[in-house]
């Protein structure tokens, strides 16, 4: 198992050229030693950013309550407060017999009838709620699971003999920037329904591996992981590939922990 054996771990910031240094040396090594030389992989962490506001702590409510209490004591009244409060005054100097009203003058809509009718819509407006049916079943295929969460894509990938969840990865091609194999092979697995931006030109994280001595002995000595961050934009994933999107939590406990240690470092915490 490629992750179980003589696995070797760095992660850092990788610049322009320290990534063309890194192509350098992969090209002298095939000439001089191909057993030393590194296979080159790109990968992208394709993020789904959340869509609502996480539920407020009772400590955020509470400060929120004050600050409204604040807001409302320091503002200026508004139109309609101005016309409740005169309405008011005109129909206690009428009840006193102060002033006589002319029919043709008064309002046939006042500003209370206004109120009632704002408070009566708004009590039949149905609030969506924040569970949705993909939280209740626990569809991870979803992108309307968590909203209050972001997401991450992992995709089933078979690395050596075994399968494992990994965000989309694959080997650099000939000729290729890291950047345009990252987007290759992010189209080539996810399919072409997937929108996504890559953030810069630069991988966000690295990560490399020893391949165990049966396959080092094939030519390559390992493999060198650089991890682009991208932006969901629209769409999903093919459905011939298997996929889900995972929380911070859930990614924790599905990727391989040497690999989670790496992209850990680069994805932002909740």
């Amino acid at each position: 198992m490629l992750f179980k054996q003589s696995l070797k771990l760095r992660t850092t910031g990788c610049s322009p050229n320290i990534i063309s240094n890194l192509l350098r040396s992969q090209s002298r090594s095939r000439c001089t030693s191909p057993g030393q030389k590194w296979d080159l992989m790109a990968a992208v962490c394709v993020e789904r950013h959340p869509v609502i506001t996480k539920p407020k702590l009772e400590l955020e409510q509470r400060v929120q309550g004050l600050l409204n209490e604040m807001e409302f004591e320091n503002s200026m009244k508004c139109d309609h407060e101005l016309r409740e409060e005169l309405e008011a005054k005109q129909s206690e100097l009428v009840k006193k017999g102060l002033v006589d009203m002319d029919p043709d003058k008064v309002a046939t809509i006042s500003a209370q009838d206004i109120e009632d009718a704002g408070d009566a819509e708004l009590a039949k407006f149905p609030f969506a709620s924040r569970v949705t049916e993909a939280d209740k079943g626990n569809v991870k295929t979803s992108l309307e699971r968590k909203l209050e969460k972001c997401l991450v894509l992992l995709v089933q990938q078979k690395v050596g003999e075994d399968l494992f969840w990994l965000p989309p990865q694959g080997p650099r091609e000939e000729g290729e920037t890291l950047r345009q194999s990252a987007e290759r092979i992010l189209r080539s697995t996810c399919g072409e329904n997937l929108s996504a931006k890559i953030y810069g030109n630069a991988p966000i994280g690295f990560y490399k591996y020893v391949y165990p001595r049966a396959v080092r002995e094939k030519g390559s000595r390992g493999a060198k992981i650089f991890y682009y961050l991208a932006k969901h934009v629209n769409g999903n994933v093919q459905d011939k590939v298997k996929y889900q999107w995972v929380d911070r939590q859930e990614l924790e406990v599905t990727l391989p922990k040497p690999i989670h240690r790496s992209v850990s470092m680069f994805l932002v915490p909740e």
